[in-house]
């Protein structure tokens, strides 16, 4: 039988799920910088987060249903020491299409933090699923979080290359210490085990077609995920503009603002095994939108940001926490696979928000940032209104 994790072991898987995390957003607020170094256009930059969003997701297809099947640990180790690998070329890398290479790279063995949960989820109580799925979401976050801070800063005083090169340094550590937390134990049936991994990803089809929930709740997320991506992505090219004269390290400020949501997402993730994954969602995907408005009256300011940025950091986080809950709760043999569901139709989104963002900038400015964010975000309100309806 697997072994019950600790909150301790949580939290250091939190910790893991962060240093991982955090490799695809480092690029938020240094796009300036690496654009005018490769010397290409602020929509062309675009494919560097674009490309590592849909290489996940393409990862994530044809390698996270292997959790359901394969040692977690080992596959662990083998994604880690990958994404090591993946963030040398991106810091030695002297053409552009190179740099791409190593970013998509990256992104396609980006599986570590959409393992866990499922991994976890198999480890622990029903009664601490919400709070433990929030703690790894937590993680999660904090990631994203150092990541723009801490790039913003680095990418201002020591050349955005070193980002790369300090990130390598923590998925090495990472890649050492994270499968001593880990088991070998696969929770699920001998049938699923004997499965041809043929046969594995063949029966996503069938998991697609019985799990709607799954579907919506992916597509939701997948539409805020692209608000995020739009508006960060906008802010770091705004920001740094000629006209507005920022540095990077301005950016990285406003970022760790956002660190509000630390303090709030576990409470929320408690609201949500009360309330029902539902219905705190409707709620979250509405903050979301009024903070989305408000980023129409930020186009001349800084501190003005901080409204929109608030409102959009502590709603962010809960749309995804009640989107996980539509599938852990599901049966054990086949969260794995309904988290790759979720994920790829996560990531899709995340790619038309990070390529969609840049492109909606360079025709639009600020004004164009916040066009595109309004629509993503308006679906995504329109999906979970109606998903409530239905259940």
């Amino acid at each position: 039988m697997p072994v019950t994790l600790t909150r301790r072991a949580v939290i250091l898987l939190a910790i893991a799920s962060a240093i991982v995390t955090a490799n695809a957003y480092y690029i938020h607020p240094i796009i300036g910088h690496v654009a005018e170094e490769f010397g290409v256009s602020s929509a062309l930059v675009g494919a560097v987060p674009a490309l590592n969003q849909i290489a996940l997701a393409l990862g994530i297809l044809l390698l996270l249903p292997l959790g359901d099947r394969l040692s977690n640990r080992k596959l662990t180790t083998v994604f880690l020491a990958a994404q090591v690998v993946a963030l040398l070329i991106m810091a030695v890398a002297q053409s552009f299409w190179l740099f791409v290479a190593g970013s998509t790279l990256l992104g396609f063995f980006t599986i570590t933090p959409y393992l866990l949960p499922a991994f976890v989820s198999k480890r622990v109580s029903a009664e601490r699923l919400g709070t433990v799925t929030a703690i790894l979401t937590t993680g999660v976050i904090a990631g994203v979080l150092i990541s723009r801070t801490g790039a913003g800063i680095v990418g201002e005083y020591l050349g955005w290359r070193n980002i790369y090169w300090i990130a390598a340094g923590l998925m090495a550590a990472a890649t050492l210490v994270v499968p001593l937390l880990l088991d070998d134990d696969i929770v699920t049936t001998s049938e699923v085990r004997k499965t041809t991994y043929r046969q594995l990803i063949s029966s996503l089809v069938g998991l697609l077609r019985g799990h709607p929930a799954v579907v919506v709740s992916g597509a939701i997320q997948g539409l805020s995920f692209g608000v995020f991506l739009t508006v960060w992505l906008g802010i770091g090219l705004h920001l740094t503009s000629p006209e507005m004269g920022f540095g990077v390290d301005d950016v990285g400020y406003l970022a760790a603002f956002s660190a509000l949501n630390l303090m709030t997402t576990p409470s929320l993730g408690r609201l949500a095994d009360r309330f029902g994954p539902m219905l705190t969602r409707t709620i979250a995907v509405s903050i979301q939108f009024l903070g989305v408005i408000t980023l129409f009256f930020a186009d001349s300011g800084y501190w003005i940001l901080l409204l929109p940025i608030s409102l959009m950091s502590v709603a962010g986080p809960v749309v995804d926490i009640t989107g996980r809950m539509t599938l852990l709760t599901q049966d054990s043999v086949i969260r794995t696979r309904l988290m790759t569901l979720y994920v790829v139709i996560m990531f899709l989104g995340g790619g038309l928000g990070s390529w969609g963002g840049t492109i909606a900038f360079e025709l639009g400015g600020w004004l164009g940032t916040c066009i595109l964010a309004m629509f993503f975000s308006a679906l995504a309100v329109g999906l979970s209104l109606s998903r409530l309806n239905a259940d």
